[in-house]
């Protein structure tokens, strides 16, 4: 990926909806530019999909947040497994560094949110975490 798809991607970021005349007329690419490499990015795998997030998603989930988990030995997969099975987890995350795993969260209520929290610490294998509260969410390019 080179600096002209990160470009569309940033553009598409604003807007997944984007006609292909007004991605390129804000990208200020021909049309068969913008179609070739938005076809090639899609190909590739690098875009996997296009989504919509609607006000009523925020508001059905007013308290979100992030927890970061670290995971003693090789327990990742089945400590994973756990996870996908809880409703108001939203995203699992991979990484690397002090944690193994990033848990995207979305409850109701704050006392919700701290039952979904303590049973995530109490999983076999989950050594520490950390959990930040998401206060207000901005879209930038």
């Amino acid at each position: 990926m080179d600096e002209l798809d990160r470009q569309l991607i940033g553009v598409l970021r604003r807007d997944a909806r984007a006609s292909i005349s007004q991605l390129a007329s804000d990208l200020g690419w021909s049309r068969t530019t913008v179609r070739a490499r938005l076809g090639r990015l899609q190909q590739t795998g690098e875009i996997v999909g296009f989504s919509v997030v609607l006000r009523e998603d925020m508001l059905s989930e007013p308290v979100r947040g992030l927890m970061m988990i670290a995971i003693e030995g090789r327990g990742t997969d089945r400590i994973i497994r756990q996870l996908q099975g809880q409703t108001e987890v939203r995203r699992i995350h991979s990484t690397n560094g002090r944690w193994d795993v990033i848990v995207e969260i979305g409850t109701d209520t704050l006392e919700r949110f701290d039952q979904v929290l303590f049973q995530i610490r109490r999983l076999e294998g989950v050594t520490a975490s950390e959990t930040s509260l998401l206060l207000s969410t901005r879209k930038d390019s």
